[in-house]
């Protein structure tokens, strides 16, 4: 794994400890699902889905659209990580939610 992939593999664990510690989100299957197959290829299936997921759906009633993985597929740092397309659909979806980018 490249030290960038690495990163961003903490990000996602970092998400999963500070929506747990601060809002009292235990997202378990997001957790689960980053020890599997890594940060990268969870943020890509999870921003995939159609509508969203009920994780982005609970940082968004408590105001912590930052802690959400299309914040950081979008994030500068991991450009090289995503696909315009993806990155796109992550904006996209935060505008959406009224996250100011």
């Amino acid at each position: 794994m490249r030290e960038i992939e690495k990163r961003f593999n903490n990000d996602m664990v970092n998400i999963y400890n500070t929506a747990k510690r601060e809002l009292g989100y235990n997202a378990n299957r997001f957790i689960k699902l980053v020890s599997e197959k890594g940060g990268v290829e969870a943020a890509k299936q999870l921003i995939s889905k159609e509508g969203g997921t009920y994780g982005f759906e609970v940082l968004w009633e408590n105001n912590r659209l930052d802690l959400s993985v299309e914040a950081h597929v979008i994030k500068e740092e991991y450009k090289n990580l995503f696909t315009e397309e993806e990155r796109q659909l992550c904006i996209d979806r935060l505008k959406k939610f009224g996250f100011n980018i």
